[in-house]
């Protein structure tokens, strides 16, 4: 597996269902304690709201890390709903939390459900998504006189130029995915006439918008 989704920015929405609001706040975590800290930052900032649910899921996506939490709400009403929209999406790396301030009107199992589901399909419909792929980086010792035709070259070959470092020579560092990376290889070879030597590095998580 080389890549998964993950929300493109942290962010907010509202609906309201039978004047109950139901606030969702999405935030990109990278750990459990993350989401732990947002939720209790929206007990401090939210006080006067009755529940702040919770679904948690932390990537890559084969074996994730799932949580939820109905926060009082009738069991399987609030918090299992929403982390059901997070996988529907495909998404991870993510916490949502939907606070609620109840309307005065009972909404039933069946429209809190619907109620909770939507706030966090609005949620990701405002914050969009990206895709998190793996990567291997490369540095590339070239000469002054070439490197910015070569890095120019590899960007205009799709390939990520993650920064360069003048001394000597100029060390340019690069990316690719496990895949790409013969691709990679043999068009270094090509620009550089057999010249260039990739020396590989670490592989991380890069995000592509």
């Amino acid at each position: 597996m080389s890549g998964y989704l993950t929300i493109a920015r942290d962010g907010e929405a509202e609906i309201e269902v039978k004047r109950s609001r139901f606030l969702v706040t999405l935030q990109r975590v990278e750990a459990e304690a993350e989401a732990r800290a947002l939720v209790e930052r929206l007990r401090r900032e939210q006080w006067g709201a009755r529940h702040h649910c919770s679904a948690l899921r932390l990537g890559p996506p084969q074996q994730p890390v799932e949580r939820s939490n109905d926060d009082g709400e009738p069991a399987g009403t609030a918090g299992a709903p929403m982390l059901e929209v997070l996988r529907g999406a495909g998404v991870c790396d993510v916490a949502a939390v939907v606070t609620r301030w109840f309307g005065g009107t009972l909404l039933g199992a069946g429209g809190l459900v619907r109620a909770y589901s939507d706030a966090v399909r609005a949620g990701l419909d405002e914050v969009g998504t990206l895709r998190r792929e793996l990567v291997r980086e490369f540095t590339l010792a070239v000469p002054h006189d070439v490197a910015g035709r070569l890095e120019t070259d590899l960007r205009a070959a799709g390939v990520t130029v993650l920064g360069s470092t003048y001394d000597a020579s100029v060390l340019l560092t690069v990316a690719a995915p496990p895949l790409d990376e013969p691709r990679l290889a043999a068009l270094v070879a090509e620009l550089t006439s057999g010249a260039g030597v990739l020396v590989p590095g670490e592989d991380r998580w890069v995000d592509r918008r």
